[in-house]
């Protein structure tokens, strides 16, 4: 097992929030010192001919180091003063691509940020660079490999760099985990912030649908979509969602503990993975060491049905969204989904060496949500995953806990690479837009995996706290790339 590649780098570059905030404060470290550091790591781990060539920031800000030595002059003492954040390059950034990961978008990056970051900017954060993502946010090919774009490349975990980081916010996750920064945003619409912090090791929360704005993030579904943070402790979390919630009161949560928290087991929602279920069951016990009240609960899992439905939705609120979004970038490149497909089909050696774009010519096949088919499928889709799964499950707990994601699979490019240990956590809170958290509990083969906690919209503090019981933080000792 090999030392961190950016030695000099590593203590900054592994603090928290926390710890960050009370240096800040205490005159110990600057901000200006922190993002200096940062960049160095950055170029030391993350670029292409770099020992790790982790590939998981897109873009650097060029103004980072500006708005550094500006937090340093106003101290005004705001929650996030001087303190770093990366963002999923499908957020609108000003100066930066925000392109989604494709060529479409890398031309015309916009002249304003969406709102989410201009909540970030008012906390005080210094806005490091954007992330890469599984391309489009993953919802192109059905045989993508997760954390690929035309514009980022392939990233890679830290955890062992043939392994995949996950997807859609794939960069996010590889970024805290190898000590880039310290906060993170990533988008969700089903797993896509909670499979790549499972597998890289660190925590997030796709909130519940609405909580956070999506105005100025390249859309999927309305109905799904959610921004959210990601950090290496459940507290570095909870810092960054009352900033995107605009609300306090989730830091002062986790400090209550979970006694009394009737907390439901989904005992048919495991991973089939041996060792990740047995670190979820020794979980539990400490769940119930800390006084909360453990219940079993069988809830049903997907069916092939609700699978397609919930498919058919995504597709058909894409084909709505992209059209109405991508005139907004302005008029230098493509105006319709359909003309994405064009452009890509017109670049294919750049857009798909490795796999193609059929989910989107099924999106636009779909006439959108117009359809009497999309009308159907989200009716029975939801009363697939309210009326059979959660709300059964939640008639006498507070919470649902499953285990999340198994360890990462080997990425292949050629022949697509997906998980092949998963719990079926995500689904059906992402058709309900209900919240969903994961935070790491452990290693499985020296790679991690997590302990998925899902609740009602409003309970996401509830849901925090219970990771907080069973998180353990995890560093990668960044293993060669020939790990078996």
């Amino acid at each position: 097992m090999a030392s961190d590649p950016s030695p000099a780098t590593a203590e900054l570059g592994y603090l928290d929030p926390g710890d960050l905030r009370a240096h800040l404060d205490g005159g110990e470290v600057t901000s200006t010192e922190l993002v200096e550091a940062l960049l160095r790591r950055i170029d030391d781990l993350d670029r292409p001919g770099s020992p790790t060539g982790l590939r998981s920031v897109l873009a650097v800000n060029d103004r980072a180091m500006d708005e550094a030595r500006s937090s340093d002059r106003a101290k005004r003492g705001r929650p996030l003063e001087g303190i770093p954040v990366v963002v999923k390059d499908n957020v609108e950034i000003a100066g930066l691509p925000s392109c989604a990961g494709s060529t479409a978008l890398s031309s015309r990056p916009p002249d304003s940020d969406a709102p989410v970051i201009t909540r970030l900017r008012e906390a005080g954060a210094v806005i490091l660079g954007s992330t890469n993502l599984s391309q489009w946010a993953n919802i192109r090919s059905s045989r993508s490999t997760g954390g690929w774009s035309a514009v980022g490349g392939l990233t890679a975990n830290p955890w062992a760099l043939d392994r995949n980081a996950g997807g859609s916010s794939s960069g996010s996750g590889a970024a805290l985990a190898a000590g880039l920064a310290p906060l993170a945003i990533g988008t969700e619409t089903d797993g896509s912030i909670t499979c790549p912090a499972s597998v890289c090791g660190v925590a997030g929360i796709k909130p519940a649908v609405g909580a956070v704005p999506t105005a100025g993030v390249v859309p999927i579904s309305l109905s799904q979509d959610s921004p959210g943070p990601m950090a290496r402790t459940v507290a570095g979390v909870a810092l960054l969602l009352e900033v995107l919630i605009g609300r306090t009161g989730t830091v002062e949560r986790l400090g209550r503990g979970v006694a009394g928290l009737r907390i439901g087991v989904a005992r048919t929602w495991r991973s089939g993975h041996p060792a990740t279920d047995a670190l979820f069951d020794g979980a539990l016990q400490g769940l119930e060491g800390a006084g909360a009240v453990l219940i079993g609960v069988d809830v049903a899992t997907p069916t092939p049905e609700a699978e397609r439905d919930e498919l058919t939705v995504m597709l058909s609120e894409l084909l709505d969204g992209m059209d109405r979004y991508l005139p907004t970038r302005g008029p230098a490149g493509p105006q319709s989904l359909a003309q994405v497909v064009a452009h890509e089909d017109a670049h294919r050696e750049v857009e798909q060496p490795w796999f193609g774009h059929d989910l989107f010519e099924q999106a636009i096949a779909s006439g959108g949500t117009a359809s009497d088919d999309y009308r159907q499928a989200r009716r029975r889709n939801l009363a697939w995953a309210l009326g059979d799964c959660l709300e059964p499950a939640f008639a006498e707990v507070d919470v649902l806990v499953a285990p999340t994601y198994g360890p990462a699979w080997k990425s292949d490019l050629v022949l697509g690479g997906h998980p092949a240990a998963a719990a079926p956590t995500t689904m059906a809170p992402a058709i309900a837009g209900w919240p969903i958290a994961t935070v790491p509990m452990g290693l499985a083969s020296g790679l991690p995996v997590g302990f998925g906690i899902v609740g009602r919209p409003g309970s996401e503090a509830d849901l925090l706290a219970v990771g907080a019981t069973v998180e353990r933080p995890l560093r990668p000792g960044w293993a060669p790339p020939t790990r078996g």
